[in-house]
């Protein structure tokens, strides 16, 4: 059974660059075809898809985050990471990694989330 966990900073400042990374065990991020996504919540709002790495290295964006997202992967260490640049308290939220087959958008594994807040 795959388990992914988000890691990284919980707090950032304004203009800055937010950097997490998701570790998964159970299961390989090159396997044929699985996608790797970063999946953000606001307070009080919807979860917002962001982007995602696929199992041959392949990324894919939100249009609307595209000028400010990068997503890349580490697979000695079988992770990937979401970096968001030019952050404002906008960006705000839980954010989430998980995984889908076949770029679905149906995701059957989820991490825990992590609580990132953007403020000065």
């Amino acid at each position: 059974q795959v388990q992914l966990k988000e890691s990284g900073p919980g707090l950032v400042k304004p203009s800055q660059t937010l950097s997490l990374t998701c570790t998964v065990s159970g299961g390989s991020i090159t396997t044929n075809y699985y996608y790797w996504s970063w999946i953000r919540q606001p307070p009080g709002k919807g979860l917002e898809w962001m982007g995602a790495i696929n199992f041959s290295g392949s990324t894919f964006y939100s249009p609307s985050l595209k000028s400010r997202t990068s997503i890349s992967r580490d697979t000695s260490k079988n992770q990937f990471t979401l970096q968001l640049s030019s952050v404002t308290p906008e960006d705000t939220a839980v954010y989430y990694c998980a995984r889908d087959h076949s770029n679905t958008l149906d995701f059957a594994s989820w991490g825990q989330g992590t609580q990132v807040t953007v403020s000065s």
